[in-house]
């Protein structure tokens, strides 16, 4: 819970100190690299996550699948979460824990990158669904907060943002991400 009230240019000093610890540019740097490479063998990229961290997924799967800032063709990027049916029967069949991991059983490939998001780093159907796309050779990324958690042991990559409530870290997933966007395209379009 947050206590008491703080002044906008205290937020925004906050979010600041955030993006500027030195530690995201070698994790961005690999994530990329594994996205590109992936991209470049005609693989795909698979994203899923929980409630905003879904809202994440989402987001960035459609900056790769539609564009991004540079016209080029799509890109093979989906988010696990907007199936509404797969999730309830899976949800339904077997239990909430194991939506992912199903997921990405029926459609992730040697090859693939898997992107799970939690904020705290120990949801279970995100650990589950990673733990899925490593036993398929998919090479598995997760972004998470407070710590890295269950995912971040897990991930063969991690970006893992700050500790604190989930707003914060999702402001520094997507504020990553959107990064992660820009050097992709990059790497694809002038490398």
């Amino acid at each position: 819970m947050i206590e008491g009230r703080r002044g906008f240019e205290e937020l925004l000093a906050d979010r600041k100190g955030q993006l500027e610890r030195p530690h995201y540019a070698p994790q961005v740097a690999a994530i990329v690299a594994a996205i590109a490479r992936a991209f470049r063998n005609g693989n795909k990229v698979l994203w899923f996550g929980n409630g905003g961290s879904a809202a994440d997924a989402q987001h960035l799967a459609a900056e790769f699948s539609g564009r991004f800032l540079r016209e080029r063709g799509g890109l093979p990027s989906e988010a696990l979460t907007v199936n509404s049916s797969a999730i309830t029967a899976i949800a339904n069949d077997f239990g909430y824990d194991h939506v992912f991991a199903r997921m990405v059983e029926a459609l992730a490939r040697p090859g693939d990158v898997v992107v799970g998001i939690t904020t705290s780093g120990t949801s279970k159907n995100v650990v589950r669904g990673l733990e899925a796309a490593k036993k398929l050779g998919a090479t598995t990324i997760a972004f998470t907060g407070n710590g890295g958690g269950t995912v971040a042991e897990i991930a063969d990559l991690s970006l893992i943002g700050p500790d604190g409530y989930s707003a914060i870290v999702q402001e520094v997933h997507i504020t990553m991400g959107h990064i992660i966007c820009d050097l992709v395209e990059q790497e694809l379009l002038f490398a």
